[in-house]
């Protein structure tokens, strides 16, 4: 896969509270745009990489509130909030509809932006994440986030001497280290908050906390995800967030949702992890080809009808 030079622009945009950082590729490319979201603990620069091997195609990916570079906006931090973060995001960058992916914690947003703004949503990809985590067996409901994402969690409390040291401490992550690149090292440096040598994290404890609590699929998540018409591809990685053999999702649980949502279609990623599926080249391999097409169906789509969006704003 050829990773070429594209244009990056980083971007302020106005929300609830304040202003939502983000990073906007191709902003003058035509056809249909790509909306990123990114994890739980992460930040926008998670699809750097991807966005590089996506010539022809906008991309635009943010800092969810409380992350990276808006990690200064206040609360309320929850999945509606997010979502609503992100319609304000489209509308103040000139997108009215996107093809919109999800890794992780940002597969949970895409499919609360579909529930809440049908309008400007062609079709989801959920890369790893979006399905309701079951608790591992044995966990009360309210441990089980803490027994899931565990060192992504225990992170937000370190503190680090210089960014070398915080690039060191992601180097000697099982998931991460072993598949080191110039994309990883920059988000890396990219997440880091604070002055030395008490640097940090840029993701909020209080932030995750409350998102932490919602992956499992209560609070009108499971339903909303079950309504949705829309088309969803959904990808599992094999392997999980410390490179363990067992994957964030057990095998068949997304078969299982697939059953219940006729629209969902899934795809079994080999040889991955729950972060080198977007942040290597071998991962990649496997995602772009499936963003490809969503963006391919939607640029289709608007050559034969105009986007709903748009026909709501003339009829107003």
């Amino acid at each position: 896969m050829e990773r070429e030079m594209t244009t990056y622009e980083a971007v302020r945009v106005p929300v609830a509270g304040g202003e939502l950082a983000a990073g906007d590729w191709r902003a003058d490319a035509p056809g249909p745009a790509l909306l990123a979201v990114h994890g739980i603990t992460a930040n926008h620069l998670a699809w750097s990489l991807a966005a590089e091997t996506l010539p022809g195609t906008r991309v635009l990916a943010p800092d969810l509130r409380g992350r990276g570079r808006s990690s200064g906006l206040p609360g309320p931090y929850g999945l509606v909030d997010h979502a609503d973060d992100l319609a304000r995001a489209l509308d103040a960058r000139g997108i009215d509809r996107a093809v919109v992916a999800g890794h992780s914690m940002g597969g949970f947003v895409a499919v609360r932006l579909a529930e809440r703004h049908p309008d400007r949503v062609e079709s989801l990809v959920l890369v790893d994440g979006g399905l309701p985590l079951e608790p591992p067996p044995g966990i009360p409901a309210e441990e089980a986030a803490k027994a899931v994402l565990g060192p992504a969690l225990a992170r937000l409390s370190m503190r680090f001497a210089s960014p070398e040291a915080y690039v060191d401490f992601w180097r000697d992550h099982p998931g991460v280290g072993p598949y080191w690149n110039d994309a990883v090292e920059a988000y890396v440096r990219y997440d880091l908050d604070g002055e030395a040598p008490e640097l940090r994290s840029s993701a909020r404890p209080e932030a995750i906390a409350v998102n932490a609590l919602e992956l499992d699929g209560s609070a009108g998540y499971a339903a909303a995800l079950a309504a949705l018409d829309v088309p969803i591809e959904f990808l599992r990685a094999e392997r999980g967030l410390l490179d363990q053999p067992e994957g964030l999702y057990a095998p068949g649980i997304p078969e299982q949702w697939a059953l219940r949502l006729p629209t969902l279609r899934t795809r079994e990623v080999r040889d991955v992890n729950h972060y080198s599926i977007i942040m290597t080249a071998g991962g990649l391999v496997h995602v772009i080809p499936v963003i490809e097409a969503h963006v391919a169906a939607a640029t289709a789509a608007e050559t034969s009808a105009p986007p709903a969006h748009v026909d709501k704003e003339v009829a107003s």
